[in-house]
This record gives structure tokens, C-alpha cells and sequence, in this order.
């Protein structure tokens, strides 16, 4: 009788364990497949918005030395370049602390599975 009891409970044992873990690893698919299609959707916004800047950017550039070609041409380019290289100082700054301050992958995962070891070490 008692090893019938400690086989079922050993069963059950199995089988819960089985499904938690079905359920974890259906919760980190979804959180690859979520943040998978914001990485691409956002790569696809950067890029189309880097190349309509960097187009707008080069097209008022060459206006503002053709403008100024007859009187401070070296003058006018100075700035420019001057004013593109402070602008990309200060987007590339902007990138790396949002970088540092982006969230955890898996973030909901790794709260459950903490979750889990809790329960587990109470019993």
C-alpha cells in the first residue's frame, strides 16, 4: 500500500513538475517572439528615419554652401560639420544611456521561475 501511495505521489510529483515547466517555457517563447517583433518593428522606424534625416541633412547642407559660395564657404562647411558632429555626439550618448537603462530580457520569465523556487522551498 505505501509504495502504491509514494508511486502515485511520485506521479503527481512528475507531472506538476512537467507542467510548470510547459508553462515556462511557452512564457519565454512569448517573450522572445513579443520583444522580437519590437526589435524589428523599431529597426525598421530607425532606419527610415536615419536615411530621410540623413538625406534632409545632406540636401540643407549643400543649399546652405552653394548659398554661401561667393562669400564664406569655409566658414559655412566649418559649422556644419561642426554642428553634425555635436549632433551625433549627443545622439550616440542618448543610445548608450538608453542602452544601460533598458530592461531585463525576460524579465516576466525570470520573476515566475523565482516564484516557483519560492513555493518549491516552502514545502
Amino acid at each position: 500500500m505505501s509504495q502504491e501511495n509514494l508511486l502515485s505521489s511520485l506521479k503527481n510529483l512528475v507531472s506538476t513538475g512537467a507542467s510548470i515547466a510547459q508553462t515556462r517555457l511557452e512564457l519565454i517563447s512569448t517573450d522572445i517572439q513579443i520583444a522580437r517583433a519590437k526589435f524589428l518593428s523599431l529597426l525598421l522606424l530607425i532606419i527610415c528615419a536615419l536615411f530621410f534625416l540623413f538625406f534632409g541633412l545632406v540636401m540643407l547642407a549643400l543649399l546652405i554652401v552653394i548659398y554661401s559660395w561667393e562669400t564664406d564657404r569655409i566658414l559655412a562647411l566649418s559649422l556644419l560639420t561642426s554642428g553634425f558632429l555635436v549632433v551625433g555626439f549627443i545622439f550616440a550618448l542618448v543610445v548608450l544611456r538608453s542602452l544601460k537603462t533598458m530592461p531585463r530580457l525576460f524579465e516576466a520569465t525570470i520573476s515566475e521561475l523565482a516564484k516557483d523556487q519560492q513555493e518549491l522551498a516552502k514545502r
